[in-house]
């Protein structure tokens, strides 16, 4: 029992408490997370499009999300991260409704197109808001604890939205908005600004306001860009999950409840583990634990190329989730290592592109090879972008950690030099 009662506060211990209205804002919002789960199969079963206008439609989601990450990134600087979010999670409320009651295509892909816009834009202040409530020391343990809710929710979500779906399609749209509603009340009663002091941007550049030039600094921040580049390449292969998989098992005569079900496994099996993960990798080079992760995550999908039963795709979602476990933690924590403090906003916006580009170059890109060359050609090729990004991860690493380290004096720096002009 100790020992129990002493993992339980090493893990979950300590934490500021708005980081667990966040945490709970979270859970509820993906508990509901059922419209981009099942977009592609509403999209082609009910709606009867194509699948080359279903990837389009959910192309044009990714693009709508690229915008609002931007947006989002920048505004969360400048007007504050909670009007951002409250604003966004209204945005996306509404659209999911209005995607969920429209009919023609040209509808369809506007409503997704800004459903993308608004969903996204909450990303970046919401990744501002963990990183400025927590402090540097606990950020492993809060971006891991706030992961195991986003998957939690889905986990929940996959089984629900697979029942729901035989109910009513426009229920999954109802319920997301709904949730979506709940997370942004949570936000407006109990959280408030966590837009703080404002420090210098990385190397010795001249910041005098937060506002000028910001999203060029972390635009022109090379060793930040390469590590968005190769994080768009494993989103690109993860983002299959959603569009092009649930597609790939219609075709081997699977139910949607089938795939709600398979996907489920990915959010229970990092619900099981996850948190354990942070002890896993603690003091390991993050370089290393990026390349593993990638050839892990590309292995999964590539396996998918020889799956025709359940079983078989749940032990490739198994193997990819294990990949993508050991991934995201340690993306979380570089990524707030790399942003100046002045600046977390727009780079965690410009970061959030790499997703958002994803989205929109996936299912567009994965349509495209499927109907020309088929299902093998498609998955085999995710998994030769896996050990692509691996090899680069290895090669970029030491770059990265030097900027971080770099960072890390800069913002010390001025932390002493406002504390003795107080003084």
């Amino acid at each position: 029992m100790r020992t129990v009662r002493g993992w339980l506060r090493d893990t979950a211990g300590g934490l500021p408490g708005a980081f667990w209205y966040l945490w709970a804002g979270t859970l509820i919002n993906r508990l509901g997370s059922f419209v981009i789960v099942f977009l592609a199969i509403y999209l082609t079963t009910v709606r009867g499009f194509s699948e080359f206008e279903a990837g389009l439609v959910l192309g044009l989601w990714g693009a709508g999300g690229a915008a609002g990450t931007l947006g989002g990134g920048v505004l969360a600087d400048r007007w504050g991260r909670r009007p951002t979010l409250l604003t966004a999670h209204l945005g996306a409320a509404t659209m999911m409704l209005l995607l969920g009651l429209a009919r023609e295509l040209w509808l369809v892909a506007l409503g997704a197109l800004l459903l993308g816009m608004f969903a996204e834009a909450a990303r970046p202040a919401f990744g501002a808001m963990l990183v400025d409530v927590v402090p540097e020391r606990d950020r492993l343990r809060a971006f891991t604890l706030n992961y195991w809710a986003i998957n939690l929710g889905f986990a929940c979500a996959g089984l629900l939205a697979g029942l729901a779906a035989e109910a009513s399609y426009l229920l999954l749209f109802v319920v997301d908005a709904a949730t979506t509603l709940v997370t942004a009340t949570i936000i407006f009663t109990r959280v408030g600004e966590t837009r703080g002091l404002r420090s210098r941007p990385v190397s010795g550049a001249v910041e005098p306001a937060p506002h000028r030039g910001g999203l060029g600094t972390a635009l022109s921040d090379r060793v930040f860009l390469g590590f968005v580049a190769l994080n768009v390449l494993l989103a690109v292969v993860f983002m299959q999950h959603i569009s092009m998989l649930p597609i790939a098992m219609g075709a081997d005569g699977l139910s949607p409840a089938t795939y709600g079900a398979v996907i489920a496994v990915n959010g229970v099996l990092i619900v099981a583990g996850q948190l354990f993960v942070p002890r896993l990798i603690a003091g390991r080079s993050r370089s290393h634990v990026l390349a593993l992760a990638a050839v892990v995550v590309g292995v999964g999908f590539g396996l998918t190329a020889f799956a025709d039963a359940a079983w078989f795709y749940v032990v490739t979602v198994l193997i990819w989730t294990l990949g993508e476990m050991l991934n995201s933690p340690s993306n979380s924590t570089l990524i707030a290592e790399l942003s100046p403090s002045a600046l977390r906003g727009r780079y965690q916006g410009v970061f959030s592109l790499s997703w958002s580009l994803a989205a929109f170059a996936a299912p567009i890109a994965g349509g495209f090879v499927r109907q020309q060359f088929g299902d093998a050609a498609l998955w085999l090729g995710c998994a030769l972008i896996g050990v692509v990004a691996a090899l680069a991860h290895l090669l970029s690493g030491p770059a990265r950690e030097r900027r971080a380290a770099e960072l890390r004096r800069v913002e010390a720096g001025a932390t002493a030099a406002t504390a003795s002009a107080a003084a």
